[in-house]
């Protein structure tokens, strides 16, 4: 076996993409919904490095030139047949859920020699884990396979056949960029992400007997109740939600908030008055983003959306860069900051290890044509109903917990408890914050919980919480799927399940 593993650490310090040969050897599995699924099972070391554990990666077909990459592993820690189910997806939009595989919480990282090694922490400890490329064309996920080679800016372009010119980078097969073939919207990404999991649950039914966890708002619920022919009904008992992007106008004011005025908890504070003012102005100024964002909730119009996003990023959010010359997603870093590590990227565009996962394109960390299309409809800047998707959600009984790592500039915690605040989630108002325990003795942070809905503050960690705090995320993600309080894992919340 160690010969296999240098054979491919060595491919990867060398190629970073490549022409790929289609997987012949995909076994085809019928799916709940009319989804089917074709995947292979994944040999030990490629990520999981326990021969025990078994792990999954294929396909789900869940439309004409529509196929969404999984990968799944089975629980370290316990009967996988008895397990729950949690599926973890990043965001962007147009961002890969390799990052969290590989860089938070999955069962493997990937050195700086292209070596994998077993992590810890991961949340495979607890539960199955199912990572989820989405929409069509991010990561491994692909329309039309076609040959292309990324520019500098990071677009896919496509080329005449697979030979690579002296002008070219990177050229390979990738996703044919087309902005028809991909989602433009969370809402328009949704029902692909659903079918997804039909697909999967459909076909391994045995890793989803146990209760489903999930970071999403209400669409699952929303699916439930359609009936759809031959679905399944998702059992969802818990969403977490990491440093996510909750209201726009919650999160405009939170750039301000957390960077002026009251400002963050670090001793750091590099904008002179000039920029205060401006940066204010921006934001509340008559015409600018407030009411830009104002102007988007009540149309609903793509163009309205779209110049209000433009306008709000620009103006508002990009001062940020601009003036800082920090990491907007741990602004304790200079730019260019390499935490954390994205050794993966070269690993995953090695031919041993795309035979192994049976993947159709090269990989890339993020989609260009994804993230146009989202901006071309406003998607950043729309309501999301997000505070009454939650209240939804505890209504049915499903625990929400949202956390947040406090260095985090671009999607900050000043934002995510102003949206829990106005959760206003039972007993919410008079619950106070107490230190998160764990079982290193150190207080890696703070939550505020009523029942089961709770806020979580994590110190000295970035955007990734579970790079930067390990132990205090799979802890928390322990407590959660436990359903006992996140202080201490002791004490029993809500109704149960």
């Amino acid at each position: 076996m160690p010969s296999v593993f240098t054979t491919i650490a060595v491919a990867a310090t060398a190629v970073s993409a490549q022409f790929v040969t289609a997987p012949t050897n995909l076994t085809l599995k019928k799916g709940a919904a009319g989804v089917n699924v074709r995947y292979k099972e994944v040999p030990t070391g490629i990520c999981e490095t326990d021969p025990d554990v078994k792990s999954f990666s294929g396909y789900a077909d869940v439309a004409e030139d529509q196929h969404i990459f999984w990968w799944f592993f089975e629980a370290r820690n316990q009967d996988p047949t008895t397990a729950p189910l949690t599926v973890w997806i990043n965001g962007g939009p147009g961002s890969s859920s390799m990052i969290g595989l590989f860089q938070e919480l999955g069962p493997c990282g990937i050195d700086i020699d292209g070596n994998v090694y077993n992590n810890p922490y991961s949340w495979s400890n607890a539960s199955n884990m199912l990572f989820i490329d989405q929409p069509t064309q991010v990561g491994f996920s692909y329309s039309i396979p076609v040959p292309a080679y990324t520019s500098d800016q990071g677009d896919i372009v496509t080329l005449p056949n697979a030979t690579c010119p002296d002008y070219a980078s990177d050229c390979g097969t990738y996703s044919y960029p087309n902005l028809t073939l991909t989602a433009n919207s969370t809402d328009n990404a949704a029902p692909n992400f659903w079918k997804t999991l039909q697909g999967f649950m459909g076909a391994f039914p045995e890793y989803s007997q146990n209760g489903f966890h999930f970071t999403t708002e209400k669409y699952i619920e929303q699916q439930n109740a359609k009936n759809i022919t031959d679905a399944i009904t998702i059992d969802l008992q818990s969403v977490l939600i990491g440093n996510g992007w909750f209201d726009p106008l919650i999160q405009y004011q939170a750039y301000y908030n957390f960077s002026i005025s009251p400002g963050h908890t670090y001793d750091y504070n590099p904008f002179n008055a000039t920029v205060a003012d401006m940066w204010y102005n921006n934001l509340y100024g008559a015409g600018n983003c407030y009411d830009q964002t104002v102007a988007c909730y009540a149309s609903g119009l793509n163009e309205v959306c779209a110049a209000a996003d433009t306008f709000c990023y620009q103006e508002v959010e990009n001062l940020y860069d601009i003036y800082s010359g920090r990491d907007e997603y741990d602004f304790r870093e200079l730019t260019p900051d390499p935490f954390p590590y994205s050794f993966y990227v070269d690993y995953l565009n090695t031919p041993a290890v795309q035979h192994a996962i049976g993947a159709y394109v090269n990989f890339s960390e993020s989609n260009n044509a994804v993230g146009t299309a989202f901006s071309s409809t406003g998607d950043d800047d729309r309501r999301m109903n997000t505070v009454e998707d939650v209240r939804s959600l505890l209504a049915r009984n499903v625990s929400v917990t949202l956390y947040f790592g406090d260095a985090d500039y671009n999607c900050n915690w000043l934002g995510g408890q102003a949206v829990a605040d106005l959760i206003a989630a039972d007993g919410y108002a008079a619950a106070g914050f107490v230190d998160v325990q764990t079982s290193d003795g150190v207080a890696h942070g703070q939550v505020r919980q009523a029942a089961n809905f709770a806020f979580v503050r994590i110190y000295e960690s970035g955007h990734e919480v579970p790079f930067y705090q390990p132990l205090a995320a799979l802890e928390l993600f322990e407590r959660a799927l436990a359903g006992v309080d996140l202080a201490t894992g002791k004490e029993v919340v809500g109704e149960g399940r």
